[in-house]
């Protein structure tokens, strides 16, 4: 182990933490210094040419922005364009009417809807609508926010549609479909313990706040419709839409269940409520759901269920090679088969559906890309900064180090890692932009599979999501609390320390009994 290569080439990464974490300097501006000493350190201390450095940088830069970037503001374009045509409105109004128990309602919003909406857009929209209206329903600020944080983690592994895990696989150069099979399959049992938590959470006395007609079923279907489907559908059609599935195949079977469960005062005052109110119809429902209906559609008939349209779609696209030194990778753009594309596509017609005129939906647009920013610069950051260090060395370093320090005993802090990449920059996807390839790198040196260590960074990623300064100011900024950020990292610091737990003893038992370590 070469101490002083391992020194220079933790800089970036101690810098990001310390500038995040401890300075709370901005992300994109502390993103940007991260990738500027990434290259200074490349140069000088891995002897890396400038050329190669800069063109390392490029391709990351043109990575983050296809298909990272487009899928994120084709994600959020079509929760904008929702929020625009009133057609979410609409969707809050239909959830908010089944039930008045806050267990219920924090199983159908915080956990079925937030689940969704990080299936969709993600960027913060799973903690800021469900907190909003928990909040408007007589929840306490401070713990409508850390509720919506808790639950914003599972589901997160497959949020905007599957581009942590199509990321992951980029940058790793693994197979998409295993490497999400496994990463659901780690995900399992906290998929079945969230809900669990999220009620006593809630309620907020401990086993007895399961007491009462229902709330325990409920509670069970809430884990296993969401995390059965996500299996099934990994297994069989690839990332993109697990999320999307599992969280609408569970905010139904709630619904029906809760209704079954709720008492005839609940249903009368759900009545009396619904006369005081214009009556949705049933057209105004479906044209609600219409966008993300056409996202749905137009993923399942685009995927590998259907090679002909695939493979159509997936022959039309360009590749660039920016870098040109040792095991350089070209740049892919899909321009037809995209995610990015695809939702585009969905937001368009379906905000067309729903009233909206071309010029009102492209102003929706530009306010989107405007909106992101600092999100662009802070992503094109820490993706260029992953490129530099992965082609200079210093990523594999970095690896070396770790296994030579833990030993066999690494697969037992993998996940550690992917909370820590999370918590640096508030994006699962950044994470694992910045510590996927040192999984791989880890596993090739101990030997066993990187499959399962490169999941386990996509999960440990959805442990730290709960912590990440990004997501907490989301929360506060939504529920008001500005300034009481540190109330809410202490309030939820606890179930981010049982989650990776858990999380750390799943990856290496259920390693070992698989027979991935």
């Amino acid at each position: 182990m070469d101490i002083l290569k391992t020194v220079l080439a933790i800089i970036p990464i101690v810098w990001l933490i310390l500038s995040l974490g401890v300075f709370r300097i901005r992300g994109d501006l502390s993103c940007l210094i991260g990738f500027a000493l990434s290259i200074i350190l490349s140069i000088v201390g891995f002897h890396f040419s400038f050329s190669n450095s800069i063109t390392a940088g490029i391709d990351g830069i043109i990575m983050a922005l296809w298909p990272i970037i487009y899928v994120i503001i084709s994600a959020l374009f079509i929760y904008n364009i929702s929020r625009k045509s009133g057609g979410m409105d609409t969707i809050m109004s239909m959830l908010t009417s089944i039930t008045k128990d806050m267990r219920f309602l924090v199983l159908i919003l915080a956990w079925g809807l937030g689940g969704f909406l990080e299936a969709i857009a993600g960027f913060g929209t799973a903690v800021a609508i469900p907190a909003s209206i928990l909040i408007m329903l007589g929840m306490s600020p401070i713990k409508a926010a850390v509720v919506c944080l808790v639950a914003n983690t599972a589901p997160t592994a497959f949020g905007a549609v599957g581009l942590p895990v199509t990321t992951l696989a980029k940058v790793t150069g693994l197979g998409v479909t295993e490497l999400g099979y496994l990463i659901a399959i780690q995900l399992f049992v906290l998929m079945m313990i969230v809900p669990f938590v999220l009620v006593m959470m809630t309620e907020g006395k401990g086993l007895k706040s399961f007491k009462g007609k229902g709330v325990l079923v409920c509670t069970l279907v809430a884990g296993l419709t969401f995390a059965v489907p996500e299996i099934f559908i990994t297994k069989y059609l690839g990332p993109e839409l697990p999320s999307i599935v599992g969280s609408i195949v569970c905010l139904l079977c709630l619904v029906i269940i809760i209704k079954k469960y709720s008492s005839k005062e609940e249903v009368a005052s759900a009545s009396a409520e619904k006369d005081d109110k214009a009556p949705i119809s049933t057209a105004d429902k479906i044209k609600a759901w219409v966008p993300f209906i056409l996202v749905f559609c137009f993923i399942i008939f685009t995927s590998s269920m259907f090679p002909a349209i695939h493979n159509a779609l997936a022959s039309v696209k360009t590749s660039f090679h920016f870098y040109n030194g040792a095991n350089a990778k070209p740049v892919d753009i899909d321009w037809l088969s995209s995610p990015g594309t695809l939702i585009l596509l969905s937001s368009i017609i379906g905000g067309a559906i729903q009233g909206l005129s071309f010029k009102e939906m492209f102003s929706v647009l530009t306010s989107t890309i405007k909106q992101l920013v600092k999100t662009i610069i802070t992503v094109c950051s820490i993706v260029g900064l992953s490129k530099v260090m992965g082609y200079s060395g210093m990523i594999d370093v970095v690896a070396v180090s770790l296994v030579t320090l833990t030993g066999a005993f690494y697969p037992v802090i993998s996940p550690i890692i992917g909370v820590l990449g999370i918590f640096i920059t508030g994006s699962d996807t950044s994470a694992n932009v910045l510590f996927g390839e040192l999984q791989v790198q880890a596993a090739h040196a101990l030997k066993v599979s990187p499959y399962w260590l490169a999941a386990a960074n996509m999960v440990g990623a959805t442990a730290g999501k709960m912590l990440s300064p990004q997501n907490i100011a989301i929360a506060t900024g939504a529920t008001g609390l500005e300034g009481k950020e540190g109330v809410i990292l202490k309030k939820a610091l606890p179930h981010c320390a049982w989650y990776t737990a858990l999380l750390c003893v799943i990856v290496f038992v259920l390693g070992k009994m698989l027979s991935f370590l």
